[in-house]
């Protein structure tokens, strides 16, 4: 039973602050630039295999958070604007006004955070003018807006916004927000997500940003049980250093310099847990596609043991590893008869956990120290080249340690 002191908690956004890798302004703008490239979080996946076992088709996502707007080409027929809602109040606890409240089917983002987070899951292909994508591009998003920039969203609303998510038989929920506030197994939000888990839909959260120096502390919705909570990976899959750490993580996702949409058009990067859980909402879009009759249980299952593991078992940073989108919905022993726990490492279960996948999509110590040793027994000339390269490596380190720590 969890201990609460008050029946609602504030609940905010989890995004940091990021200087954009599309502007040289370093300003993220609203219908700017394109990202011309494949973003490194899509280069680990093969999406050509991935895409020949699921699209997301028929598959119903809703996205809980500042809205999604529709002027962004590649969302523009990814909404399902008549499913959405607005659960942000109209007025804050003063009784002001709040600007940003918008229309009434959740397809205005004046944060953008929201349109980042539905871009993650199903952007549509514009391969013309991007290398973004969606993992799920023929996915629909259910846009509904429960939070702002300023906080005003709170666990009640974001009750009502699961409930709602329930009525329009939405298969996945991606909630990028938390509170920290714990909250009783009665209270409105508990019951809302036992209510959705019992209707087989995978509630995906955000583990949290707070998690400097491995600091480790529960938050709601991603601490309830049921819910899949996602930490936040760098390139080198392991945690980034902002992301929180638990026993109730259950997998990591790449969650630093994340490319995605924003509101108008165009695209920017940004930080944090709250674009790890869509990347992982993708994956459960892909798997729900063929596998509706799946509990919520069974497709975090199959997600968490397909997982690149770097160590047996449980790892409070990473959870059961990093997602691998392609291995979770192609690496299926029996169909007709999925996992059933998510947790393998439970007596009553006789899953074995999967074997231990070393990958690594950066420079290890080990390497990086033969690498310098190399360098060191050149001649004069090539050591010359070989610190005007090192300087750029360490510029461009510095520039994605200034990015990922900025408002953790």
């Amino acid at each position: 039973m969890i201990a609460a002191t008050a029946l609602t908690a504030s609940v905010s956004v989890l995004a940091l602050p990021a200087a954009p890798a599309v502007a040289d302004s370093g300003e993220c703008t609203f219908g700017g630039k394109e990202y011309k490239g494949r973003p490194w979080a899509l280069q680990r996946v093969n999406l050509d295999e991935l895409w020949a076992s699921a699209t997301g088709k028929g598959v119903r996502v809703a996205v809980i958070d500042t809205g999604v707007d529709t002027q962004n080409p590649q969302l523009k027929d990814a909404v399902e604007v008549s499913a959405g809602a607005n659960f942000l109040p109209p007025k804050d606890d003063k009784g002001e006004k709040i600007a940003d409240r918008g229309n009434a089917h959740g397809t205005t983002d004046t944060v953008g955070h929201g349109t980042r987070v539905a871009g993650i899951i199903a952007a549509r292909k514009d391969e013309e003018n991007t290398g973004f994508v969606g993992l799920a591009p023929e996915a629909k998003i259910i846009p509904i807006k429960q939070n702002d920039a300023e906080g005003h969203g709170d666990s009640n609303d974001l009750a009502k916004a699961i409930d709602h998510a329930v009525q329009q038989r939405a298969d996945v929920i991606n909630i990028s927000q938390d509170t920290e506030k714990a909250l009783a197994d009665d209270s409105a939000l508990a019951v809302a997500v036992k209510k959705a888990l019992d209707k087989k839909i995978v509630v995906v959260a955000s583990a949290g940003n707070d998690g400097l120096g491995g600091n480790q502390k529960a938050t709601y919705p991603a601490s309830y049980d049921g819910v899949l909570a996602v930490a936040a990976s760098d390139r080198n899959n392991e945690r980034a250093v902002f992301s929180q750490s638990g026993d109730t993580v259950g997998v990591a996702a790449p969650g630093v310099d994340m490319i995605s949409t924003v509101p108008k058009g165009g695209h920017c990067s940004d930080n944090g847990t709250s674009f790890s859980a869509p990347y992982v909402a993708g994956v459960a879009a892909l798997l729900k596609q063929h596998h509706k009759d799946w509990t919520a249980a069974q497709i975090v299952a199959q997600i968490e043991q397909t997982a690149e593991r770097s160590i047996p078992g449980h790892d409070n940073r990473v959870g059961w590893g990093v997602v691998d989108p392609v291995k979770a919905v192609t690496e299926i022993a029996d169909p007709k008869n999925p996992i059933e726990s998510p947790r393998p490492d439970r007596a009553d279960t006789n899953v074995e956990p999967p074997d231990l996948a070393a990958v690594h999509f950066g420079e290890t110590a080990d390497e990086r120290n033969s690498r310098l040793a190399t360098y060191a027994a050149v001649g004069a000339v090539v050591i010359v080249v070989a610190l005007a390269g090192a300087a750029v490596a360490v510029r461009d380190a510095r520039r994605r340690r200034t990015r990922v720590g900025r408002g953790a």
